[in-house]
């Protein structure tokens, strides 16, 4: 890979960005809709009697923490589909850019976005709710970076899916991520789940951070050597998923990049 090469596919997006309205309200305006939702739904369950602030923290936590897989893998598929939409790939790879500087740009740009849409989130939650995420130290960076990972993993299979089959099933852009979602416990412990969805739970990386931040919360020191396997299973997919991207990529360059529709 050659940085000037990602340095100009980086100013691509990032000027697209700044002309795209929806692609910027898209780093705020779901952050805040879930934290109005789920923080005054909390506030009001702390004035019944039925949740105290750790629970409060707890929950509005998972929700800014959720930011970093959901962004991971929005950059990778929506970036893809647009351009497929625009017929833009052929005039991409008709340049030298290797497709793989292609996907490690979209990777920095996912954290990019996902740190500032991290930090509004976290700045409402403080403003709104008196909710602090900070608190939580320095134990936030290893987890943020396992969580964008998982993001990224979603990313390059929903992509490598998309490219094999076209746009007809684009849709997982926007909700692949959410399936494994009940099985990551972001709004409730895993222990709260049957048997069966515990053990599936044990596979999903992200299922492991959610679980430590509301050990932290309440009050719990949990060690980072407890990441050592959610890290491991993240690599782990990560490869599995670019492979089968790039295998994906392969197979369309033989039908041309203009078949993909």
């Amino acid at each position: 890979m050659k940085f000037h090469r990602l340095w100009g596919l980086f100013l691509r997006y990032y000027y697209n960005l700044l002309r795209s309205y929806d692609r910027l309200t898209d780093m705020f305006f779901w952050p805040v809709v879930d934290l109005l939702m789920w923080g005054l739904t909390s506030q009001y369950l702390v004035k019944t009697g039925t949740l105290n602030n750790t629970i409060v923290l707890a929950l509005l936590g998972g929700i800014i923490l959720w930011i970093f897989p959901w962004r991971g893998q929005y950059e990778i598929t929506v970036s893809l589909l647009e351009d497929l939409w625009n017929r833009n790939l052929v005039n991409l790879f008709a340049t030298p850019v290797k497709f793989i500087e292609w996907i490690a740009t979209l990777m920095l740009i996912g954290i990019l976005k996902a740190a500032v849409s991290f930090a509004f989130a976290s700045v409402v939650a403080i403003l709104l709710y008196q909710t602090n995420i900070y608190t939580l130290g320095i134990k936030l960076l290893p987890w943020a970076g396992i969580l964008i990972i998982f993001g990224w993993v979603f990313g390059l299979l929903v992509s490598g899916i998309i490219m094999r089959y076209g746009t007809k099933i684009q849709t997982l852009a926007w909700t692949a991520i959410h399936l494994i979602s009940p099985f990551v416990g972001v709004y409730y412990s895993i222990s709260t789940l049957p048997s069966w969805a515990q053990t599936i739970a044990a596979y999903v990386p992200a299922s492991y951070v959610f679980e430590a931040m509301r050990s932290e919360i309440a009050g719990n020191s949990v060690p980072l050597s407890t990441l050592f396997t959610p890290f491991l299973l993240c690599v782990f997919y990560l490869v599995i998923a670019l492979y089968l991207l790039i295998k994906s990529y392969n197979h369309i360059l033989k039908r041309g990049l203009i078949s993909v529709e």
